[in-house]
């Protein structure tokens, strides 16, 4: 079965964004990057599928072909998820015609101009890589990452992996996520949260169309393991919520002390604080902080 659509983007969309984010794990055993292409193995709708999202100038063609079966009446919810893949829903002209005058913010504007966050594929995949990505590095956490995929073994017929659902998650052992290199702490938070998730306790597709952030945040800090830096990330990669404060993380605080020219290293608090005045857009500010510190690694 088969679903796609082509879609119109913004004459500042940067695609390069999007193919970066799908490039983290260079042994491509779920994904596959082109210089104008990415292809994703992932389960929807209970079954293996292969998403390919293709750029041409001012127009991107996105097709899912699934092993299997699924309602036909899905058509809208696929489109609804490649274009807060692509960061569509995000209304960052908005935020950048209130802050391109910001005498430190409008530098970043100026510099990375139409920047958009990329979206996850599903709310689910954000949540655990946020909680895979916890206190380690990016490299460390994709190789985490390819782990969980081979330990959850699922194919497709177009020869990649597909990123596990809750479900499958769910059938593997403490044991097995331990082997795959998941501490105690993660392997349990990681567990308990695809229960939650499979039990629709976490209704993910639901909060998707509804983003009732403050409720997510409660349910979410209730499990041990995730406070709210795993909160914030995950409600941005999944939901693309742009109000969350990154004040916890790393690069978004070397980010900052770059841009203020400071010697000394910002502080979390700090950081919250010069993050707070730009909300509802603090997630978007931090993500320009990542852009400014890759464009200089």
């Amino acid at each position: 079965m088969q679903f796609s659509c082509s879609i119109s983007l913004p004459a500042t969309f940067r695609p390069g964004d999007i193919l970066a984010f799908h490039r983290r794990d260079r042994q491509e055993i779920a994904e596959r990057v082109s210089h104008t292409s990415v292809q994703k193995a992932m389960i929807w709708c209970d079954a293996p599928a292969y998403l390919s999202i293709s750029f041409e100038p001012g127009l991107a063609k996105a097709s899912l072909v699934i092993d299997g079966k699924v309602a036909e009446d899905r058509q809208p919810f696929f489109e609804g998820m490649v274009r807060r893949m692509l960061g569509l829903t995000q209304e960052i002209e908005i935020f950048e015609e209130r802050y391109r005058d910001h005498p430190q913010l409008g530098i970043l504007i100026a510099q990375q101009p139409g920047l958009r966050v990329p979206v996850t594929a599903t709310p689910f995949e954000a949540l655990t890589w946020a909680v895979t990505g916890q206190q380690i590095s990016v490299n460390a956490a994709v190789s985490l990452r390819r782990k969980l995929i081979g330990a959850t073994n699922i194919p497709h017929s177009c020869g990649l992996f597909c990123y596990p659902d809750a479900r499958r998650i769910l059938e593997l052992s403490e044991e097995t996520l331990r082997q795959a290199g998941f501490s105690t702490t993660k392997t349990r938070t990681l567990l308990a949260l695809s229960a939650l998730v499979a039990d629709n306790e976490f209704p993910l597709d639901a909060w998707v169309e509804t983003l009732p952030v403050d409720v997510i945040r409660e349910k979410l800090e209730a499990l041990r393991g995730i406070g709210p830096w795993t909160v914030n990330y995950g409600l941005l990669r999944g939901f693309g919520w742009l109000d969350g404060s990154l004040h916890g993380d790393a690069a978004v605080r070397r980010g900052l002390q770059a841009l203020l020219g400071t010697q000394d290293k910002i502080s979390e608090e700090n950081t919250k604080v010069w993050l707070a005045q730009f909300s509802p857009w603090r997630a978007l500010v931090g993500a320009h902080l990542w852009a400014a510190q890759a464009a200089i690694a």
